[in-house]
């Protein structure tokens, strides 16, 4: 009895020095002071990785830490991100029954929209705190939330319409909510997938979701919790509700897609023709839920507005990038700026060329290998993308766990470095630390290929 006391002692011990990290993280650090940001995180993230090794064989005790270090952050402000301003903006405006696609916040705080001769009717409690806090460039931007992320917007403005702190604690419980369901479906996939299920915890536990997500409200959780509920139903052969919620997801994020064609050799492996007319069936059914999530919205000045605002992503913004900071710099040197609207055009084509040929030559035929394809199609997007903010690697997280991949732990390690961008002084990006980041996060990935390669148990 007292050895079985002392065992116990330090997976409390642990969680006890956790919960005050996670305190001093979410109510005393501020996003410009780098050093302290980055030492709490090594600490946190050596600590959720000691406490998972002890505990790994209780299931539901680390489910219960995960879901408290959660609840240290319920009752405040993001710390290191603004996006949250603009979700209450657009849930505000939706809850009217007004389209938050059809103008930006600048038009409504201007009275500038020339599209609405109602701009002026439109009333936005707290407007001046809402668009203050989001900042002009994502005040002068369309919205680019697909509908059911603009529906967690509007439950939050339902419950709380004049409080922004009470909104901000509607958006945590869902996406808590979400991680819940994450580790439901996880847990019951990796099961079927004959994985151990505590290599979820790698998600659940890790600092870096319970930071970036439940901390500073971004929805990729909610996202996830749709996509992997869809990969357990259609592991099961549930391929009907598998792609309504595989729509959904996508109407969450919009980067699910990009997994869509590496569906084929899934489902034809067997009968290719009854196969074939599977796949097709499971896409009309993804696009039927997808057209019925945006149907409200749909109007030509609405397509205009948010593929425009897509459009940005690609050719107008840069941050955290790998492989398009070396051809921007090979830019420079050759013809003297900044090529990020001729690259921005061309890096996307590169990933969806990838991607065909990982569907048509890489073996996707067994449900592990589908996983490997998923995680390494979405890596590839990430790595030739103009812009990776640090919440984008939840992801691949995920999706690692159900694979023999680690290097996305990894990189939700290295990832917290692109925030020494933040300085007192303003925005300056350190490319030392971005080189790191991928010197690591790659040379990782290259050593895990090569081992699996001399194992001979992975096949790329």
């Amino acid at each position: 009895m007292i050895h079985f006391i002392k065992l116990n002692r330090i997976p409390l011990l642990l969680t006890l020095i956790s919960m005050l990290f996670y305190v001093s993280f979410a109510y005393d650090l501020v996003r410009s002071d780098f050093v302290k940001l980055i030492t709490l995180y090594a600490g946190l993230f050596f600590l959720s990785y000691k406490i998972i090794q002890i505990s790994k064989g209780s299931f539901w005790l680390l489910a219960g830490i995960g879901i408290l270090f959660r609840f240290v952050f319920i009752g405040v402000f993001p710390n290191l991100s603004q996006d949250f301003y603009r979700f209450l903006w657009d849930g505000r405006l939706l809850v009217q029954g007004i389209n938050p696609y059809l103008f930006t916040p600048e038009n409504i705080i201007d009275n500038l929209s020339t599209a609405l001769e109602e701009t002026n009717k439109i009333t936005v409690y707290q407007a001046q705190k809402l668009y203050d806090g989001m900042g002009s460039l994502n005040a002068s931007h369309f919205s680019n939330y697909p509908p059911v992320n603009q529906l967690c917007f509007a439950i939050a403005s339902l419950f709380t319409s004049k409080s922004i702190i009470g909104s901000v604690i509607v958006l945590r419980l869902l996406i808590i909510l979400a991680d819940i369901g994450i580790l439901y479906f996880g847990r019951k996939l990796l099961i079927r997938l004959g994985i151990e299920p505590h290599k979820l915890f790698w998600y659940f536990l890790n600092p870096f979701i319970i930071i970036e997500l439940t901390g500073n409200l971004h929805f990729e959780s909610v996202m996830l919790f749709f996509l992997i509920w869809s990969l357990y139903l259609l592991h099961k052969r549930k391929w009907i509700w598998a792609a309504v919620l595989f729509g959904l997801s996508v109407s969450v994020k919009l980067i699910p897609l990009l997994f869509l064609p590496l569906f084929f050799q899934w489902f034809t492996k067997q009968n290719f023709r009854k196969g074939f007319f599977k796949l097709i069936g499971f896409y009309l059914v993804v696009l039927l839920a997808i057209v019925a999530t945006f149907l409200p919205f749909l109007s030509k000045q609405f397509a205009s507005n948010f593929l425009a605002t897509i459009s940005l992503w690609f050719q107008n913004f840069e941050f955290n990038a790998s492989v398009y900071y070396v051809i921007r710099w090979i830019g420079f040197q050759t013809i003297g700026w900044n090529i990020i609207e001729s690259v921005g055009k061309i890096l996307p084509l590169v990933v969806v060329l990838y991607l065909l040929i990982s569907t048509f030559f890489r073996k996707n035929k067994s449900y592990p290998q589908l996983l490997t394809g998923l995680l390494l199609g979405i890596s590839c997007y990430f790595l030739l993308s103009t812009t990776v903010h640090p919440w984008y690697v939840a992801t691949p997280l995920l999706l690692s766990l159900f694979t023999r991949y680690k290097f996305p732990i990894v990189w939700s390690f290295v990832i917290m470095f692109s925030y020494s961008a933040y300085a007192v002084n303003g925005f300056s990006e350190n490319l030392w630390f971005v080189a790191i980041e991928y010197i690591v996060v790659i040379g990782y990935f290259l050593w895990e290929v090569f081992s699996f390669r001399r194992n001979e148990t992975v096949v790329l």
